[in-house]
């Protein structure tokens, strides 16, 4: 796996749901094809795309072979249907914005921000403006780092447009490839506080598991039996509310380990206790109560904020790291859940 690869799938593929417009491609492998690389075989079939880009949209988790997805583009193909959803084009090249950011550090190398929530990371179809990256490029200038790309320059990593918290950006190709370096490798410590429905059990645990594309919705993910990429998460309940013997929310502590897409949502769903106001994997009601304090709270997303970063500084090799409280909304929420 290169660390391009690893680097874009940390935490987040930001709006999900955003592709719907993208056109869906459909294409019947005849046996005679069957045995080579998949991308190579499937390669004549979609005549418009480069096998470059071929390959990234399949690594991204959009190609599925009669109904499952298919994520590894040097498998043996197989004959039979397969279904390529390619999303719409963005545009090129982002707009700087004077859009307010929060700067917890910065130096000529790199600079970390505490990102509010409803703030997409880079443009994406549905997200073409107010991004991060619209505000870093007005914010740093020429000096952000161009190696990710015109559409996502500086950008190492990326949150949930619904959650909030602690993000890195390159100032500089240095730094850039250094901090995907450290996230390709785990060398980096991330910490999200979770308010979830119920509490998981045990208390505290490590959750490892498959994480791709469901294969029922392609906007969302889901554990998988087989396929997908492995996820692993540390948690731990710091503090439940409600009846002890069956607490109606919990405040939870995650760390990351790898940062698959939507990594903790759906492995907070996976044990019974989404995060309260998730719209995509909250399953289930809540009690009353909590519905009472999310609606008192004003919460209207996913309760998941990214607490604390901690890496060494690429180029400096200094220990930095990086803490942030709950958010207004989330705070507000914590407040109400402990007086249940």
């Amino acid at each position: 796996m290169t660390h391009a690869e690893e680097r874009l799938d940390d935490e987040v593929l930001d709006d999900a749901g955003s592709d719907e417009a993208g056109e869906a491609l459909t294409a019947v492998l005849p046996a005679e094809l069957a045995g080579q690389r998949l991308d190579k075989a499937l390669a004549p079939l979609f005549p418009d795309l480069s096998r470059a880009r071929l390959q990234a949209l399949i690594a991204e988790g959009r190609l599925s072979a009669e109904g499952q997805p298919v994520t590894d583009a040097s498998r043996k193909a197989k004959a039979g249907t397969y279904v390529l959803l390619v999303p719409p084009p963005i545009p090129a090249d982002p707009e700087p914005e004077a859009i307010p950011l929060t700067v917890l550090y910065e130096d000529a190398h790199l600079i970390v921000v505490d990102k509010p929530a409803g703030m997409a990371a880079h443009p994406a179809p549905g997200s073409l403006t107010g991004t991060l990256v619209n505000a870093l490029l007005h914010h740093c200038g020429d000096s952000l780092s161009g190696v990710g790309g015109v559409a996502r320059p500086g950008i190492v990593h990326r949150l949930d447009k619904d959650t909030s918290g602690v993000m890195v950006a390159a100032k500089s190709d240095a730094a850039h490839k250094g901090l995907s370096a450290l996230f390709a490798t785990h060398d980096i410590d991330r910490l999200y506080i979770a308010l979830t429905r119920g509490a998981p059990s045990p208390p505290a645990g490590t959750i490892t598991t498959q994480l791709g594309r469901s294969p029922g919705d392609r906007k969302k993910m889901a554990v998988l039996r087989s396929g997908g990429r492995e996820a692993v998460t540390h948690y731990r309940v710091e503090a439940a509310f409600g009846p002890q013997e069956k607490p109606l929310a919990a405040r939870v502590a995650c760390r990351l380990e790898t940062g698959r897409t939507h990594q903790i949502r759906v492995h907070m769903a996976s044990k019974g206790s989404p995060c309260l106001g998730d719209p995509v994997y909250g399953t289930g009601q809540p009690a009353a109560a909590v519905r009472e304090a999310i609606q008192a709270a004003g919460l209207k997303r996913q309760a998941l904020h990214a607490a604390v970063l901690g890496f060494v500084h690429p180029i400096t090799g200094e220990a930095l790291r990086f803490e942030t409280p709950l958010p207004e909304d989330m705070a507000a929420l914590q407040k109400s859940l402990e007086a249940l």
